[in-house]
């Protein structure tokens, strides 16, 4: 998929604190996700993240070519099954905020 300099893309924050001693077992189930997930057309960047300050906060930080593409994403099988799955069961709160970059 070519990108164009100019066009806008979406940016996703998706941010999970773990519950008290569950945070490697987070880690380890969102690390899961990530090797599939480049390989989808539509991902520019798919990284986790740990808080330094607070380790039990993680974050995944997403960049998509589109909303379209951010919604197959989020509707290919393996995503709904990880969440359908009750994962992640290790999850105290999540909260999931969608931004568009801002181009110079």
């Amino acid at each position: 998929m070519e990108i164009r300099k100019n066009d806008t893309q979406l940016v996703c924050i998706a941010k999970f604190i773990a519950k008290d001693g569950e945070v490697d077992q987070l880690i380890q189930n969102l690390h899961s996700l990530i090797s599939v997930t480049v390989q989808e057309g539509g991902c520019i960047r798919y990284e986790l993240n740990q808080c330094i300050e607070e380790p039990n906060r993680i974050t995944f930080i997403e960049k998509w070519y589109n909303q379209e593409t951010f919604d197959a994403h989020n509707n290919s099988t393996y995503i709904q099954e990880f969440f359908n799955a009750g994962n992640p069961h290790h999850v105290k709160e999540f909260e999931v905020s969608l931004h568009k970059e801002i181009l110079a």
